[in-house]
């Protein structure tokens, strides 16, 4: 296989996130094997940031990575980290004493036989959602063809990452959209089985499925099926008394 032939396998297998089994922790272990193949890497890993913007180790192409990644967040230093907070790449960095730039991880990188390493940021117009570790235990730099299909890969990863995610929330809207028409089906049965039953308007009737509802710490929704079929009594919600009546 040629390298336009690998490249180009590589590019399809991370633009494919349209599955209906889709695992983000498999989809960016793909990511981290592939940077190791692409980039005469030893080891790579991902981090990606959760809901209160911290990075968090997701996938790794081999456990020594990970643990690096690990060291970083707990030390809050490291190449990754850098990546991330400032959206830039981190290229051809070594590992080399002195320990300038990363007093903590710089040795611990070492001590467990790596001299270089690089970072790339997982970015799509302007955000960062994460970056990806490289690690080399060879001092050879990688030259710029090299630094482009990193990060070529790393936003192809990205795009179908941010598009699983927008497919995701796309779906649970739908389905909170069809939970909320169902519920207002419901709601509005109950409010004529009320009014029928207890002669009140359909104003007073949903009113007093809402103040049930609080009452008895129960869903509107549940209330008002309760009603409907019967397993609410309907004097229970909204006793019929003079004052009302229909208008």
């Amino acid at each position: 296989m040629t390298d336009a032939q690998r490249l180009s396998r590589v590019f399809v297998e991370l633009a494919d996130t349209l599955v209906t089994d889709f695992d983000v922790v498999d989809f960016m272990t793909v990511l981290a094997d592939r940077c190791v193949e692409l980039l005469r890497a030893s080891v790579a890993g991902v981090m990606l940031a959760d809901e209160r913007q911290s990075l968090r180790s997701v996938a790794s192409s081999h456990e020594t990575a990970r643990l690096l990644e690990l060291f970083e967040i707990q030390n809050s230093e490291g190449p990754c980290l850098d990546c991330y907070r400032t959206g830039r790449q981190v290229v051809n960095h070594s590992l080399a004493p002195p320990h300038v730039r990363w007093p903590v991880f710089e040795p611990e990188a070492e001590r467990l036989g790596f001299q270089m390493v690089h970072a790339l940021p997982m970015r799509l117009r302007g955000q960062v959602i994460g970056a990806v570790n490289v690690f080399a235990t060879e001092s050879h730099p990688l030259d710029q063809d090299e630094v482009d299909i990193g990060q070529a890969i790393a936003d192809v990863a990205t795009v179908g990452l941010l598009q699983e995610r927008s497919i995701r929330e796309a779906r649970i809207l739908n389905e909170q959209l069809h939970a909320a028409l169902n519920t207002r089906i419901v709601i509005e049965q109950a409010k004529g089985v009320l009014g029928e039953r207890q002669n009140v308007t359909m104003e007073q009737a949903f009113e007093a499925l809402r103040r049930h509802a609080r009452n008895t710490n129960r869903k509107l929704h549940d209330v008002a099926q309760g009603v409907v079929d019967g397993s609410t009594d309907a004097s229970a919600v909204l006793p019929r008394g003079p004052d009302l009546g229909s208008e």
